[in-house]
């Protein structure tokens, strides 16, 4: 183990940034991402799409016929409240639940036709706002940014599967 980790997490004292530094930056990731979330809802509204209901048509679109709990880890939600969300997506008619072939106990979540009519708006709406909130931005300064944020995540994903050995 590194002399420098403790319960791992890195000391303070061998941090590179000051801490005032340190939670600016985690304030500003908070923030942006609240606030991204926020613009997203406003221009989704005129479509009838709750946060909930966009995160989860989001989901499928990038991998369709995922379980409940794949949907339920994914969304960092308990298996009451997806199964409350989906049961309303159900009735809209924009997913359909199917059990497994191979687990009859386990439910697959299915895209219908018209959630993907959905979703092409949602993405036409995604980019425009995308659009809005990188103005000014240079591709190099966006290039960067991604892949700090990349690294980021991936710090975050090994230190949680470290701490849960």
């Amino acid at each position: 183990m590194d002399p420098h980790f403790c319960s791992g997490l890195y000391l303070m004292s061998e941090a590179k940034h000051s801490v005032d530094w340190e939670l600016k930056l985690g304030f500003l990731i908070h923030d942006v991402s609240r606030l991204r979330r926020s613009a997203f809802d406003r221009c989704l509204k005129p479509l009838n799409v709750t946060r909930s209901q966009w995160w989860v048509l989001a989901y499928l679109s990038r991998e369709d016929g995922m379980t409940q709990v794949q949907l339920a880890e994914e969304l960092d939600l308990g298996k009451v409240a997806i199964g409350g969300l989906i049961d309303r997506l159900e009735k809209t008619g924009l997913v359909r639940r199917e059990a497994d072939a191979n687990d009859r106990r386990v439910n697959r979540i299915f895209l219908e036709p018209k959630s993907k009519q959905l979703i092409s708006k949602m993405r036409k709406v995604s980019h425009q706002l995308n659009a809005t909130i990188l103005h000014g931005i240079k591709d190099e300064q966006l290039n960067s940014t991604a892949a700090t944020l990349d690294t980021m995540k991936s710090n975050l994903l090994s230190y949680l599967a470290d701490s849960e050995a």
